[in-house]
């Protein structure tokens, strides 16, 4: 079991704390800041408990250069109004320099800081020096809250590890304890549920998760190249032609392993992926050869919404379709309601699923959402994650 912030006296010490605060942004203003909320109760309990608290995150991919527009101003004052205190932002374009080491020397307990946009420097996704270094100096202690880059080892993720004792802080606690327990020892029927466009980019998951579900749903983009495993025509849907042959497999393996996988009965289309003058619905075997899969269709989704109600544990990770255009939002809103609605522990792993639910208003009905997509996803995939690998045991 991994040391959590409880594990350690944070008291009058600097604690660098590792956030995941790479939110949307639109016109310089943040749009969506969930992940700045889920980051709330560790900070809140290193001030309560007196610590120096000295913020670290990631915005975007500015792939080590200064650029403003992904700097983390506007988090530091989202994050000022949420903790109804000032979070003092150190404004540097190489992140660390002496004006930051003067703001972290002159920090009282309680008080916050927040660092510029760790990928400014381009040692920083490498987990190289002088960075890390550079980092370790301004602390005495190291919390990893960033689940949403947990599976990255990276200077601010990993890397301070080498330094500094590693603890994690109540966000990854309650990410691993949520996906651990669902993957590890599940109330069944066990039911994952895939979407997405790439079949190979969710292949290992599946493969893992065969191990250990009851049911795999199959929806979203990935459905066509199903289909075409099984001789159907997929009209000009999105295909991922390098792993029809792995589906097929898949297919199969399932079946030797009494795993039920599900794939739709019938999908929406369209004629034309921006005008969707002409929109129908066929059977998943009958579709038309100038047409393109968007959705799953009625008959799926009561199939889905069926076996949802059954299960007890609900893994969830891709939308069933197109969700962001309202005309194919219907298999997408209809598996989340479903889940809403049954008595499942629900989780939600991370990325489109994540939008998916916030859009539909339905985020506070299930039992946990992830903050991290990718994390979520090789997590379930099996994979070592650094950012929690590099946490000290109990």
């Amino acid at each position: 079991m991994k040391k959590t912030v409880r594990d350690v006296d944070v008291k009058g010490k600097k604690v660098l704390c590792r956030c995941d605060f790479n939110v949307p942004m639109k016109d310089g203003k943040i749009t969506d800041d969930f992940r700045i909320v889920s980051s709330l109760p560790t900070i809140n309990y290193l001030i309560e408990n007196g610590a120096k608290v000295i913020l670290m995150s990631h915005m975007g991919k500015p792939k080590g250069e200064a650029k403003p527009e992904l700097s983390l101003a506007p988090v530091a004052t989202r994050l000022s109004e949420l903790l109804g205190k000032e979070v003092k932002f150190a404004s540097c374009p190489t992140v660390i320099c002496d004006h930051v080491k003067e703001i972290a020397d002159g920090l009282q307990d309680g008080e916050v800081m927040l660092l510029e946009n760790t990928r400014y420097r381009a040692e920083e996704t490498k987990s190289e020096e002088p960075f890390t270094g550079e980092l370790a100096a301004l602390g005495e202690l190291f919390v990893n809250d960033a689940f949403g880059t947990a599976h990255r080892d990276h200077s601010s993720t990993a890397g301070l590890a080498r330094y500094l004792p590693a603890v994690s802080g109540f966000l990854i606690e309650k990410e691993v304890k949520f996906l651990g327990d669902a993957v590890e020892t599940p109330e069944r029927p066990f039911v994952a549920i895939m979407g997405g466009a790439k079949v190979g980019d969710k292949i290992p998951v599946i493969e893992n998760l065969m191990k250990k579900v009851d049911t795999i749903i199959i929806g979203g983009g990935m459905m066509y190249t199903f289909f075409k495993a099984k001789g159907y025509e997929i009209g000009t849907s999105i295909l991922d032609a390098d792993s029809v042959d792995l589906s097929k497999e898949l297919l199969a393996k399932a079946e030797a392993a009494g795993v039920k996988i599900m794939l739709p009965v019938d999908t929406v289309c369209t004629d034309d992926f921006e005008a969707n003058n002409k929109i129908e619905t066929f059977d998943a075997d009958k579709m038309p050869a100038d047409m393109m899969g968007m959705d799953i269709g009625p008959k799926t989704i009561e199939l889905y919404k069926t076996e949802i109600a059954g299960a007890k544990t609900i893994v969830w990770n891709g939308p069933m379709g197109v969700f962001e255009n309202p005309k194919f939002e219907a298999g997408t809103k209809a598996v989340a309601q479903a889940m809403a609605d049954c008595d499942a522990v629900t989780i939600i792993g991370g990325g489109d699923s994540a939008a998916a639910v916030e859009q539909f208003g339905l985020k506070d009905k299930m039992t946990h959402v992830s903050t991290g997509g990718g994390a979520s996803m090789e997590f379930l995939e099996g994979k070592v994650l650094p950012g929690i690998a590099c946490i000290e045991e109990k």
